[in-house]
Formats: C-alpha cells, sequence, structure tokens
C-alpha cells in the first residue's frame, strides 16, 4: 500500500495529529515561471545567526524577500557551517540506529539512509544497517529468514529506495506547474478534463480536493485486480465517493491516480516523461526514476516478502520493483507511488523548495507556486493541515521540527522528507521498514525521534546573556522554575521563547500564596498587548522571543513556570530569561542577572542553556 499505515487488505488508514494551526487567509496567485536565474536567499534576520534577537527562523520562508544572497545548491559541511549543533546531529544518528534493534519487538527498519542540513549545507549524511538483510519471511514463527552474510548487502549513502507515498510530492509538483503554465485550473472540476470521472456523485469533485484530500474518496481500492488500463479505469469511474466533496479530510491513494490521469491528458506525455522533463533532468536527481532498470538492483534496498494475506499479491521477495500493489499493476508508472530515489536527490528538492523553486540555474517552479503548496487550505479541518500536495504541521512524524508551514510527506515502506521554511533545515529519512514484513513496522516512532534532534539542533540564542533556562524536550514530564520570594514585588518581567505541541503541552506561570503549597495560574501579557487570561502559553509563537508582563497577585506571593508535556510528542520547548521582579514604584527587587538572585532561583528538570 502507498500510504504510511494499514491494516491488513482492507486498505490503508493514515494517522494525523494536528492542533492549534495558523489559517492564511485571501487569495494567493499563482505567477508565471521568471525564468531560470537562481533564486537568491536572504540572510538570517538582525541580531543573531539564524534568526531574530534571540529567536532560531529565516522569517516565514527563505523565498520571502529581501536580504543578500545565499548558497542556492548543496554542499557537504561540518554541522557549525549549517548553523547546527554537533551533539545534537550525533544523537540523531545515535537514535536512529537504535531502532535497528527491537523496538519494542522488531527493528522498525533493516536500515535507513539519514540526511539533514540547514541552508545549502548538508551537515549529515549517514546509513545505517543493511540494504538487504533477508531472503523470505515466515510467517510460522514471525521471523526473517536472513540470508548469508556474504549475500547481505549493507546501506550505502547512495541507496536508492521505493519512495512509496512520498511519490505523491512528485506529482503534485507537476501538476503545480501546469497550474502556473495556464493548462490547468486548481478550482476546475476534475470532468473538465476527464469527462467520464462524473459518475458515482463526483461531478464536483476539483483538482485542488485531489490535492489535499478532500475530494470524497475513500482510502483506496484494488485496482490492481483489473488486468487492463480498461478495467482499472472503468472501477475509477464508478467509484462513490464516500464523503460529499471538500466536506471531510480522507486520505486517498485515488486522489493522486486521478491528477496522474488529468496531467497525462493535458500534456499527451506519460508520468514518467513528466518526471523526467520536469523535474529530475533539470535539477540533476539523476538516481530518481519510476521503473529503476536491472542494473540498479545492487543499490536498491529491498522491500517485502510480498504474499497473502498481508499483500494482495504473492510476489515473493520485492527488490529493485515497486511494492505498492495497485502501481505494480498500473506498470509501475502511478500518481501515487512508484518512484525510486536516494537521499541525496531528495535532498535537492528540499533545497529547491526551500529556494522557491530553484536550484542553481534551474527553476522548476516559482516562489508564489511553493507559497501555495506551503499554505494550508484545509483550515476547515483542524489537525489536517495540507499545502498542494504536502502535508503540514504533522508532529506524528515532523516531532518538533513542526510547525504551521513545516512540510512534508511519508512513505509506507519507511521514508519521509521534512522541510521546515522557518529554520530553513530539512530532514530526510529513508528506510526499509517492510523488509522482511510489513507487520513489524508500527508508528513513525525514528521519524519523531530524529525529527526532534535536528530540530534540537537548531540553535535558540537567549535574550539576555549568555545562557537562558530551558526546559528540556521530554515527552511525559513537568518542570518548574520557581522564583525565591521577593517581599514588595508587584510585577514580573521576563523574556519568554515557545514552541509546543499544540493543544497538549504548555508553560504556564503559577503563583503561590502559602509558601508553595498549593499554586494558582497568573495572567500575563506577551508583547504589550496579546493577553494570556488562563496564565499559559502554548501552540506555535513563531520561534521568536516575547517580552512577557504580569502583576502579582499579592505581595507575599512566590512564582513558577511550570512545563508540562502529554507522552505523544513535543515541541522545541520553551525558554525563559531576563526574570526580574518589581515594586510598585519600578523598582527592581529580584534580577536574575545578579548572581546573588539568579542563584536563588530553584530549577527542577529546567537547565541553563545557551543554545
Amino acid at each position: 500500500m502507498a500510504s504510511d499505515t494499514t491494516r491488513g487488505r482492507g486498505g490503508p488508514s493514515r494517522r494525523a495529529f494536528g492542533g492549534g494551526l495558523l489559517a492564511l487567509g485571501g487569495a494567493v496567485v499563482i505567477g508565471t515561471v521568471p525564468g531560470a536565474a537562481a533564486a537568491s536567499e536572504p540572510g538570517p534576520r538582525a541580531g543573531l545567526p539564524g534568526g531574530s534577537p534571540g529567536g532560531s527562523g529565516y522569517g516565514s520562508g527563505p523565498w520571502s524577500g529581501g536580504g543578500a544572497a545565499r548558497r542556492t545548491t548543496l554542499r557537504r559541511g561540518s554541522a557549525e557551517r549549517a548553523g547546527l549543533l554537533a551533539p545534537h546531529l550525533d544523537r540523531l544518528v545515535t537514535r536512529a540506529e537504535s531502532f535497528l534493534a527491537p523496538s519494542p519487538d522488531h527493528p522498525w527498519y533493516a536500515g535507513a539512509v539519514l540526511l539533514a542540513g540547514r541552508g545549502g549545507t548538508v551537515a549529515l549524511h549517514r546509513a545505517i544497517g543493511w540494504a538487504v538483510r533477508y531472503a523470505a519471511y515466515d510467517e510460522k514463527t514471525d521471523t526473517g529468514v536472513e540470508l548469508p552474510p556474504e549475500r547481505r548487502l549493507p546501506m550505502t549513502e547512495d541507496t536508492v529506495f521505493d519512495l512509496a507515498s512520498v511519490s505523491k510530492l512528485f506529482t503534485s509538483i507537476l501538476a503545480v506547474q501546469q497550474i502556473e503554465r495556464g493548462a490547468l485550473e486548481l478550482e476546475a472540476r476534475v470532468t473538465a478534463y476527464l469527462p467520464e470521472f462524473g459518475s458515482g456523485g463526483k461531478q464536483d469533485v476539483t483538482v485542488r480536493q485531489l490535492l489535499t484530500h478532500t475530494s470524497g474518496f475513500r482510502a483506496w481500492i484494488p485496482l490492481y485486480k483489473e488486468p487492463t488500463r480498461e478495467g482499472r479505469l472503468r472501477l475509477l469511474w464508478n467509484e462513490v465517493l464516500a464523503n460529499p466533496p471538500g466536506s471531510a479530510y480522507l486520505y486517498s491513494d485515488l486522489n493522486l491516480i486521478t491528477l496522474q490521469l488529468i496531467l497525462e491528458e493535458i500534456t499527451g506525455l506519460g508520468l514518467d516523461v513528466l518526471l523526467h522533463d520536469e523535474i529530475t533532468a533539470p535539477l540533476g536527481m539523476h538516481r530518481t526514476r519510476f521503473n529503476p532498470p536491472l542494473s540498479w538492483r545492487p543499490g536498491i534496498a529491498a522491500t517485502e516478502d510480498a504474499r497473502p494475506p498481508w499483500s494482495g499479491l504473492d510476489r515473493g521477495m520485492v527488490w529493485g520493483e515497486v511494492h505498492d500493489e495497485n502501481a505494480h499493476g498500473m506498470g509501475g508508472v502511478a500518481g501515487h507511488a512508484g518512484i525510486f530515489s536516494r537521499a541525496w536527490d531528495l535532498a535537492i528538492l528540499a533545497r529547491t523548495l526551500l529556494n522557491g523553486g530553484a536550484y542553481g540555474r534551474a527553476r522548476i517552479l516559482s516562489p508564489a507556486s511553493v507559497e501555495l503548496m506551503f499554505t494550508d487550505f484545509n483550515t476547515a479541518f483542524p489537525g489536517d493541515a495540507h499545502g498542494l500536495g504536502f502535508e503540514l504541521h504533522q508532529h506524528w512524524y515532523m516531532g518538533a521540527m513542526a510547525t504551521p508551514r513545516t512540510a512534508g510527506h511519508t512513505g509506507f515502506t519507511g521514508t519521509s522528507l521534512v522541510l521546515d521554511p522557518t529554520t530553513d533545515s530539512f530532514l530526510i529519512v529513508l528506510g526499509n521498514s517492510v523488509h522482511p514484513v510489513r507487520s513489524w513496522r508500527s508508528g513513525s516512532a525514528p521519524r519523531v525521534a530524529t525529527a526532534d534532534d535536528l530540530a534540537r539542533a537548531v540553535p535558540v540564542r537567549p535574550a539576555r546573556g549568555r545562557t537562558a533556562w530551558f526546559s528540556g524536550m521530554t515527552s511525559g514530564t513537568t518542570g518548574t522554575l520557581t522564583l525565591p520570594p521577593a517581599p514588595g514585588a508587584a510585577r514580573l518581567a521576563c523574556a519568554l521563547w515557545w514552541d509546543t505541541e499544540p493543544g497538549a503541552d504548555s508553560a504556564v506561570l503559577e503563583s503561590s500564596a502559602d509558601g508553595g503549597t498549593t499554586w494558582q495560574p497568573v495572567p500575563f501579557t506577551t508583547d504589550g498587548h496579546t493577553e494570556h487570561p488562563t496564565g499559559a502559553a502554548g501552540g506555535w509563537s513563531g520561534r521568536v522571543w516575547h517580552t512577557v508582563s504580569a502583576a502579582l497577585p499579592g505581595p507575599a506571593a512566590r512564582l513558577r513556570w511550570r512545563y508540562t508535556t502529554d507522552r505523544r510528542y513535543v515541541g522545541r520547548g520553551v525558554y525563559v530569561d531576563g526574570l526580574r521582579l518589581f515594586d510598585g514604584t519600578g523598582r527592581p527587587v529580584f534580577d536574575e542577572a545578579r548572581p546573588a538572585d539568579g542563584s536563588r532561583i530553584e530549577a527542577n528538570g529546567w537547565t541553563r542553556s545557551a543554545d
């Protein structure tokens, strides 16, 4: 199956997690391709490397205008050159390697290729484990039949993977290119291009709904059971929608298969030809294609011992051919799955999109088109944020890299791509997690762990001085940062930086009038105008520092910041800096910058951090 989760042969289901999402209003205009000039990228906002004063972002995207030109192509370099913290990149590898062991019952993957970077620098490119480890799967003992050591193939940095549903991104890019050129209308009905499509209540489905999975299609149907193209088309034309168009989000392979048919109809070219001519050849992605030749096979990661009942087809160990049954039935060329690629090629694609559609002298999209792909069209369906083709703000695999503009996709075979325009960083995790069988892999723990580590590798500079208080990024925990008693204190002032899992994790300002036995929330304001009446801050705050002001409920009150996380996912965490208390005349009665005051702060779970 092409989607990232499945239940037996009943077709794929899709996990998505969300919360408070950023709604982007107003019309978005598609621009024409402005030529083949290289995109320029602005430098960091004034103040500190990698962001605004005390921040860690590049604004709303590297193509948002202004600034000095930066590198638009990739190079290998150190973590320092990428503006990343090396210890956390090292931890990324260590944590990824832990999933080569039972986690908890079976390895999550036989091997993987990890690639992480920021700006034009790839700071991490590492292969772990095996590209080919098993000859078969023994369902009676639930074990893999291992190949002799001399026949196993280790993973390499250039190992090619079956991308599964990450292929959908390429189909989406091809569609947006046609929108740029005026050959395809985003709000047009599908029947304008495929008249036969309209039966089964599908006459009102639009191109946009295909790209955002709001068409009403159910998740999957077994097209591979029809041996002819005509039979597969008949199934698609006669398919009855599960929901009225535009009324619900439901991830479906059928959306991108339909989009493939539209593209082939309006261009007169096969999807494989379009992929080559419009994306991979201009960008120099030389190891990205449908149906890799037999000569590539030794450099491809094996997938599954595909046999009923867990697979719809009896194919044995699949290696060098597409894993997805429907894509296999379509000759290996499909809009929803079937593309093979390597980590470096996907890094080129990531850099192209973060550049605003250009890589070096090649341009495949206009900046306005990239903006569309990173804009949430699904604000009516909280938790299922979606641009054109790209998923947005999904902590369930983006981990702490998730922001309202973080874009990405996963593939059922164990692949994923995450792009964070806010920090100009990108993460590629390619694993063969269905080798030897799909039932060994569940959830997205390695994706989340590696994304958390890359997010942590992006430094957050203190607002004042050399260090700030940091909450950490541990799930299922509570930490407190408590100020000492300050007689006569009437107002708190400090700087606050937060990025947490929306709707689940938050930092709360609290006071106690009985010496710390009981605590009550304290309302505060940020930046002089934003009210926090419950005393809490959580979700997305732009990854910049905010000024905090709070009136104390009484002269004898003690104050603390409490940060609590649930057991699911975390964001980048919370930082507090410049803690000061003032009396009614504005005189400071406590200032953590004074050593005698700062030493009296009680930190439980919080640490001093320079980054």
